[in-house]
Order: structure tokens, then C-alpha cells, then sequence
């Protein structure tokens, strides 16, 4: 028997053995339970498999030995629960990839796909859609997660049905899961959050201050709210974990892979330069020029939206977006 069958009677299944794959497979495996997680690469596969670590993406953490890596996507087959992590841009192709199955696929990568400006949603909808969705969202950085400190997250699922399969599956002591049937609120708080964390960390880049980035953060969230509601989310979605919750989590730390692409940026550097031999995917930057176009169809202003892009195109340096935003009209809040 391969490194790679011992997980063939895994019950759930992460697909995605990035930093954030990997933490949430810690976390499902905390209780003992078996875990299949899937990664592209056959080296990580079996440095996964040898030293029950993952120190490519999430190093310093040690992993239950009761996670079994895989490269084979046909072996997601026997899960009753399969969590997506791919990133964004690469949902698609994997969603295609894997096998035919009867599992709830819980998306947990935040984004808007760049080619058809679809959220992954509609995205999975289009792959697997006689499956059941539900899409994992909230205020959670990897590391914290694989070290089992407290966090609460967005479960939005299809039916409460649904929810009453998933929410054992997934929720452990230190990992509270709340429901919503809001999927569309969900997955609009992950990835309007990440573009308005690369400007708080531009903010942050520039030496402004505490007062610009909590200014900057509530106005962020009154455009992720515009927006949201245009697209049918609802406001309780978006004031709750996956939306207000991610925004300030996400908006605050240098631990957030967006917020360090901003700093960057205020700090002289350009978008090309900081982007390259990333080993992590700063979402926020795919999905800006993508939710620009994405709220001008529907007719919503989001003037910070519209500074990350300038920034991020070389439209203008990192002074010149905060000077953009502070030279707009006076207004009413």
C-alpha cells in the first residue's frame, strides 16, 4: 500500500494543501478523526505524508498524524464532506477534475472568478451542481486555526438540512461555526474584504495612522454593503462573521497576505514586484479590476475599490490614491 491510499476511509476530504487547506485539515483532524487532503504537488504529497508538517505553506506546525496526503483528486470519491480551497482563479479547473460524488462541497476560497465575474458559488454551481453547496467564510488566519485558538466562522448552506450534516462535521471546540442561508452574502464579504485590506495596508505603508485605517475600514464597509445589497446579499450577512468580522481581521494585520501586498505598495514598491515568487495567492489583487467592473454594471459607487486599481495598474502611486479619496466631495455619511 502507497503513503497515499492509507486515507481511502477518510470521511472528509480538503482539497487544497495551501496554508489555509492545510490548517483546516488540522482542525478537522484534531479529534482523531482521518482526513484526506489533496495537493497537486507529489513532493509536498509526501513531506505531508513523512513528517506530518507542511513547512512549504504552513511551517512550524505540526499536523495530526491521522491527515493522509494525496495527488490523486479520484481518491476524493469515498468523502461524504469535501472542503474546496483552491485558490479563486483555479476553482474551475478543479472543480472539473474531480470526481463524480455525492458529498457536500463546502467552498472555502474567497474570490470572484476573473474570467466570467462569477462568485465561486456560481462557479461550483456550473461543475458540480447536482451537489449540495455551502460556502465557509469568516475572520480566520491559518496559523491560528492549525493551533486550535478560538474562531468562529460563516457556515451559509443550501438548507437546513444541509446544515444539520455539516455543522457536526466541521465544528470542533475551537471552531464555531454560525448558520446562514445567505451563501451570496457569504461569499461577498471574503472577497470584497480582501481588496480593502491591500488599501488599509497601503494606509498602513504610508505612516497615516490608526485614525486613516479605522476611517478607511468603515467606509470599506459601507461599499462592501452597497454592493452586497445590489447583488441580493442581506445586511445581517454582511455586519456578521464572513463580511464585518473578516473585514476587520483582515484589515489589521501584517499576517493578512492582502494587507501585506498594500503595505508594500505605500512603501514604494510595485504591484509586479511584490506579486512575484509568491508562494501564497494575494486574492484581493485578482479580484479588484474584477469587482470594479462588477459594481459599475450594477451601478455602485466604490471609490476605494476604484483607488486599489489605479494603485495595482500603475495608474498612480499609493500617495495619489489617498490623495484621490481625501479630494472627493463632501457628503452626507
Amino acid at each position: 500500500m502507497t503513503m497515499e491510499a492509507d486515507g481511502e476511509h477518510a470521511d472528509i476530504g480538503v482539497v487544497g494543501a495551501g496554508a489555509w487547506g492545510t490548517a483546516l485539515a488540522a482542525m478537522l483532524a484534531s479529534d482523531g478523526r482521518d482526513v484526506l487532503l489533496w495537493a497537486r504537488e507529489k513532493e509536498l504529497v509526501e513531506t505531508i505524508n513523512r513528517d506530518h508538517g507542511n513547512s512549504l505553506y504552513l511551517p512550524d506546525i505540526p499536523l495530526p498524524k491521522t491527515i493522509t496526503a494525496t495527488s490523486d483528486l479520484g481518491m476524493m470519491a469515498a468523502c461524504s464532506t469535501l472542503l474546496i480551497v483552491t485558490p479563486a482563479q483555479h476553482m474551475r479547473a478543479v472543480l472539473n477534475e474531480l470526481p463524480e460524488t455525492e458529498a457536500d462541497h463546502v467552498l472555502c476560497s474567497k474570490g470572484i472568478e476573473a474570467e466570467t465575474q462569477k462568485f465561486m458559488v456560481d462557479v461550483a454551481a456550473e461543475t458540480v451542481g447536482g451537489n449540495d453547496i455551502a460556502v465557509l467564510s469568516g475572520p480566520t488566519f491559518a496559523h491560528e486555526v492549525a493551533r486550535a485558538q478560538p474562531t468562529a466562522v460563516t457556515l451559509a448552506c443550501s438548507s437546513e438540512d444541509q446544515w444539520q450534516r455539516l455543522s457536526p462535521a466541521i465544528a470542533r471546540p475551537f471552531f464555531r461555526p454560525y448558520y446562514t442561508a445567505d451563501i451570496v452574502g457569504a461569499e461577498i464579504g471574503g472577497a470584497v474584504k480582501n481588496v480593502l485590506a491591500i488599501a488599509c495596508g497601503v494606509v498602513d505603508g504610508l505612516g497615516l495612522g490608526q485614525n486613516a485605517r479605522a476611517s478607511l475600514i468603515s467606509r470599506g464597509f459601507a461599499e462592501m454593503t452597497r454592493f452586497g445589497l445590489a447583488c441580493g446579499a442581506q445586511a445581517e450577512t454582511l455586519s456578521g462573521l464572513s463580511g464585518l468580522g473578516d473585514l476587520v481581521l483582515t484589515c489589521s494585520s501584517t499576517s493578512s497576505r492582502n494587507f501585506s501586498l498594500g503595505m508594500g505598495l505605500g512603501k514604494g514598491q510595485s504591484a509586479a514586484e511584490l506579486m512575484t515568487d509568491r508562494r501564497t495567492v494575494a486574492e484581493g489583487a485578482s479580484t479588484a479590476p474584477v469587482l470594479q467592473r462588477f459594481a459599475r454594471g450594477k451601478g455602485v459607487d466604490m471609490p476605494i475599490v476604484d483607488a486599489v486599481c489605479a494603485v495595482l495598474e500603475g495608474g498612480c502611486s499609493a500617495a495619489e490614491m489617498v490623495g484621490m479619496l481625501l479630494a472627493r466631495p463632501l457628503r452626507a455619511e
